[in-house]
């Protein structure tokens, strides 16, 4: 029940720390998976704190506070909850502050969150009085709230932008000076530290935080500024992130990564250096507090455990490491609890595993109904260690992927778009801020339009293809260079008012280093299944689905806004991507199946009320997204031929 000012306090003169931040995966399976990665981190790394992400609106209000609780009480872990307090009803604000107080969470960083849009966010059922908007429009209103509230039970943290917040999604707007008026008044509302946005210009960092000790005000004196920095998972990533967050990407390294962005690997051995140069140009400035770093993980364990390793950001163990008895994070016991099998006794079908599934496979006379028919080791041979977790030596084994707890760290290391595996913490997300149109309401609209029928929408989706928009309400994204080789076929399924939100052509051992379809290591090979998703008018969708189940290469998975789920093989897995690589397990980055698909059905459903609510509730296109979103179905639909895969082209357009 520590504040975080207390523990940075605490803290030897001259010391560092570091924090990590985490979001709550999206499905059962992935968070039963983040569980075990965070009882392997917090040993392994030992951070100061950690932070819970809290979605847009209170989207994940509930996971999130799941999250905290496995962190603050489970782990033991000094955990700091975000709170945003815009588009929310008022009541689940004081929800989440007291369960926040009754789960022992004593760490708040307190967020706006979305501009307020009180109007169309208002639920049905939802009071006027009840709509959080009336009281709170920026964060200042949040914490002046909670410390009327609370008084100093809670440690607030308050967001600071080094290189300016755009709120309205315009960087040639951007400047620190504009932010300085709200970070002043928000620190002298309360505010115990500043958490800066990601960003990769330390430059800008080292003017921001110069601009604020030496203010006039003398408000930020001594309050601790922790740089936010998000280490480099993929090219991919890094260039979306940067985007979404108008993070500027300095000219020399993005150079270095542009040399190294068809391989996977390489481009985190070149992400590692520039993080680790970050760390160690900010660690040894002058600092009146001590001098910490914080780290947006994505969920994933890999990268940051190398940084950290490199920048000697681990704070030591307090035992010697060969003593059996191992000084760890407080409530934490790998040792199963009374009553439980013991991990001799443990075999069973990988598939009911929530853990990652390219484990260590053993043959076993045993019969699975799964769609698995492999079995994995006992977990005492292969990801749960029977001794101690903290030594440098296993730290350096999680970051270098090596062994049992490397292969246990790196299994989900190779995060393909949305679909990558629904096993993984970081499935679906690249922040578990929930769904949003990543745009502005002026972008939004002066992208799409006004649409008032359906081919007005259909020519929303043709443009995108052909390259006129950069982004449609489910991607702010263009087509990539693989997209753009089966455009055709996709313009022809939009033209048939099928519009399409995702695909892929069929490759067929293309090499690892191929410009436009390869990725991980250099020294392997890449393969595809075809596979498309659109969504498609119910009529259309009664007259397809015969036709679908009737062929034997086709694999589909569908559903609509009223929760109507359909499909080929509901327990079905079908990878649609993976790659084989020399002195390495096949990976397979890109999974469809069941929960995988639910999953996105619910958020992209989501989307389409989005997209709605930035236009006025009778006009003509508010009433045209509405009906559009009750009558579509969303399907996915997998060609399993991938060495003949326009066959997927030809049957969908007879």
């Amino acid at each position: 029940m520590e504040k975080v000012t207390d523990k940075i306090n605490a803290l030897p003169e001259g010391a560092n720390y570091f924090s990590l931040e985490f979001f709550p995966p999206k499905t059962s399976m992935g968070f039963a998976n983040l569980q075990v990665r965070l009882e392997r981190m917090s040993q392994a790394l030992r951070p100061l704190f950690v932070t819970v992400t809290w979605g847009a609106g209170g989207s994940t209000a509930t996971k999130s506070l799941e999250l905290a609780e496995i962190c603050q009480r489970q782990l033991g872990l000094t955990t700091c909850l975000h709170l945003t307090c815009t588009n929310m009803s008022r009541a689940l604000i004081d929800e989440a502050l007291e369960q926040a107080k009754v789960l022992g969470i004593r760490n708040i960083l307190a967020l706006r969150g979305d501009a307020p849009r009180s109007e169309e966010y208002r639920d049905d059922t939802q009071l006027p009085e009840d709509d959080s908007n009336k009281d709170f429009t920026w964060a200042i209103d949040l914490v002046t709230y909670i410390r009327k509230q609370y008084g100093d039970y809670f440690c607030l943290g308050v967001a600071g932008y080094p290189e300016g917040h755009a709120d309205e999604s315009h960087p040639e707007k951007q400047d620190p000076k504009f932010d300085l008026p709200s970070l002043i008044d928000k620190t002298k509302a309360g505010a115990d530290f500043i958490m800066t946005q990601l960003f990769f210009d330390v430059e800008a960092f080292d003017s921001y935080e110069k601009m604020l000790r030496e203010h006039e005000s003398g408000v930020f004196k001594t309050i601790p500024i922790i740089p936010g920095l998000m280490p480099i998972q993929s090219y991919q990533i890094l260039r979306r992130t940067s985007k979404l967050s108008h993070a500027r990407l300095p000219e020399g390294l993005l150079a270095r990564l542009d040399a190294v962005k068809g391989d996977d690997e390489l481009v985190k051995q070149v992400g590692v250096k520039i993080l680790s140069e970050l760390v160690d140009h900010i660690k040894p400035r002058p600092s009146v507090a001590r001098r910490g770093f914080h780290f947006y993980t994505l969920n994933l364990e890999k990268v940051v455990s190398h940084i950290l390793e490199s920048c000697h950001l681990i704070p030591p163990t307090l035992i010697a490491e060969d003593e059996e008895a191992i000084a760890t994070t407080p409530a934490i016991n790998l040792s199963p609890p009374n009553g439980a099998v013991s991990n001799g006794d443990r075999l069973r079908p990988a598939s009911f595993n929530s853990s990652p599934h390219n484990q260590v496979i053993i043959s076993h006379p045993a019969v699975s109904k799964s769609s698995h028919a492999s079995f994995e080791t006992p977990e005492a041979e292969a990801g749960i260690p029977k001794g101690p977790v903290n030594t440098r030596a296993n730290t350096l084994a999680i970051s270098e992927g090596e062994g049992s707890l490397g292969r246990e760290a790196t299994w989900d290391d190779f995060p393909n778009g949305r679909w990558g595996d629904a096993r993984s913490p970081a499935f679906g997300e690249i922040d578990g801020y929930g769904p949003t149109l990543h745009v502005s309401t002026p972008q939004a609209l002066k992208f799409w339009g006004h649409p008032v029928e359906a081919a007005d929408i259909s020519d929303i989706f043709k443009r995108h293809i052909g390259g006129e928009l950069e982004a449609i309400p489910w991607s702010e994204q263009g087509l990539s260079p693989e997209t753009n080789i089966i455009s055709k076929q996709l313009l022809g399924l939009n033209e048939k008012g099928w519009w399409t939100v995702a695909s892929q052509p069929a490759v067929n051992g293309v090499k690892s280093t191929d410009p436009v379809f390869g990725w991980g290591p250099k020294n392997g090979f890449v393969f595809q299944k075809p596979f498309v998703e659109f969504f498609i008018p119910s009529s259309d969708w009664a007259k397809l689905k015969p036709r679908l189940e009737a062929h034997e290469q086709i694999t589909y998975f569908a559903g609509n806004a009223d929760g109507e789920f359909e499909a080929s093989s509901e327990d079905g897995v079908n990878p649609v991507t993976w790659g084989t690589f020399a002195g390495k397990e096949i990976v397979t980055p890109t999974i469809i199946e069941e929960v995988s698909f639910r999953s996105w059905l619910e958020e992209a459903y989501s989307i389409w009320k989005e997209w709605q609510r930035i236009y006025p509730a009778n006009s003509a296109t508010s009433k045209l997204l509405g009906t559009t979103r009750r009558d579509v179905w969303l399907v996915n639909v997998i060609w399993g031929d991938f060495v003949e895969g326009e066959g997927l082209w030809e049957f969908l357009m007879e």
